[in-house]
């Protein structure tokens, strides 16, 4: 891809879409020699330049899992982001604690609290540049080169990128359609322990997992941490979107029982506005003060305007009320969705329902390999992700990530009805 091609396709297509696609096309550069063993140990795929995005009027994006910002008081915001400028400025635009402010701190307490953890503590939270940089500090903290990091199959892209350039072996573990599986679990820690390895975490995304929608069931939850306990492996639990569960109750949080031996990633991505960039870090007392430095010598502080905006939105907002709100309309994007695929797709496709979430995970028969369709289905007015961009293997991949999160539900089903003669064709090429 050039970087033309890239920088256009950035104007219309969320980051992490930008990201996963860069990650699935391998580009070559006279530069490549200067990198670092470190910057070029990132995989791309063996694809080259298999597509070049066009962005003509009319292409419907299932790719990218951004939230709808459309339904926050944007006016509202406005003002309070002003006020704080004016009232508070020579705070809000200076250097600030590394740590995060005192006030966010208590306040993530509480929403993690909602979220089913009730033993949170400020002092063992430290707010990072979105949960994407808690993953980076946990991985600068914890792994050598060489380490093993253990993922779920499929697993969140940006994660697989942090692992990959600190240089640590990614291990899969297989899921079904409750999670993580506890048994494939135990066998893969045994089997890389009795060949010598030495396994730092393992990260999960337990709740609509990223990309697959999965949710781990409640009756596994338990296992998996004391599986890990038992191995002295601790587990990184990514929740960006626990709160954003269709209807009943909430799981709690591997976190919730097992203050000492998972460390909890939150974010404010998805609940509130990924570009204010405010996530956090719940780090088990012992481990606070390293992750602490470590996460300080990154960013050295948080931005504090960002928090005092998230402190004044938590604060002066019915951000309960939002979260609701986040909920009926993702559940009816769902929805829309699910339904165009049972319509629209071809025979032999099978895909995940979600409790929750953004993502919509697409399996084709063996032997299809949904990379090399991307470039066909922008000529036919949609575009996804290609499952490829959601593993360390250099397999070619069968399956697809659609996100509804962003999406009309009339776009939706146009979306999937120009895709489902793209996937007819590739099969019936089988």
């Amino acid at each position: 891809m050039t970087h033309e091609t890239l920088d256009a396709a950035a104007r219309t297509l969320p980051a992490e879409a930008i990201d996963a696609i860069e990650r699935a096309a391998t580009s070559a550069h006279r530069h490549e020699d200067l990198f670092s063993e470190r910057a070029a140990n990132i995989r791309q795929s063996a694809v080259r330049d298999v597509f070049d995005i066009s962005l003509r009027p009319g292409l419907v994006s299932l790719a990218g899992g951004s939230p709808y910002l459309q339904s926050l008081p944007l006016d509202r915001l406005a003002a309070t982001a002003a006020a704080i400028i004016a009232t508070d400025g020579l705070t809000a635009l200076q250097y600030g604690s590394g740590q995060g402010t005192q006030e966010l701190r208590e306040q993530i307490c509480d929403v993690m609290a909602a979220e089913g953890i009730l033993d949170a503590r400020p002092e063992n939270v430290v707010i990072t540049a979105g949960s994407q940089s808690a993953q980076d500090v946990a991985t600068k903290v914890f792994c050598n080169p060489g380490d093993v990091v253990l993922v779920e199959d499929p697993t969140y892209v940006g994660a697989l990128n942090t692992f990959e350039a600190y240089q640590v072996q990614v291990e899969t573990v297989e899921m079904d359609q409750d999670g993580l599986v506890p048994d494939l679990l135990e066998a893969r820690i045994a089997a890389l322990q009795l060949a010598g390895k030495n396994i730092k975490f393992l990260y999960t995304i337990p709740n609509f997992n990223n990309p697959s929608g999965i949710t781990l069931a409640r009756s596994r939850r338990q296992q998996i941490v004391d599986i890990c306990s038992r191995a002295n492996i601790l587990v990184l639990e990514d929740n960006p979107y626990g709160l954003l569960r269709f209807e009943g109750e909430l799981l709690q949080p591997l976190r919730a029982e097992n203050p000492g031996d998972v460390i909890y990633l939150g974010s404010f991505s998805k609940i509130f506005a990924p570009g204010l960039r405010i996530g956090w870090a719940l780090v088990p007392e012992h481990l606070q003060r390293r992750y602490y430095l470590a996460a300080e010598s990154v960013t050295l502080c948080p931005p504090a305007l960002n928090q005092m905006m998230v402190s004044a939105y938590l604060r002066e907002y019915d951000w309960k009320g939002q979260v609701e709100t986040y909920r009926g309309l993702y559940a009816e994007r769902c929805r829309a969705m699910l339904d165009a695929l049972e319509e629209h797709m071809p025979a032999g496709t099978s895909w995940t329902t979600p409790e929750g979430g953004f993502f919509v995970w697409v399996t084709l028969p063996e032997g299809v390999d949904t990379y090399p369709l991307l470039h066909k289905a922008i000529d036919a007015g949609v575009v996804f992700i290609p499952g490829a961009a959601f593993t360390p293997s250099d397999e070619p991949s069968n399956k697809l990530r659609l996100a509804y999160s962003a999406v009309p539900p009339e776009a939706i089903t146009e979306g999937v009805r120009r895709l489902a003669p793209v996937l007819r064709e590739a099969i019936a090429g089988l």
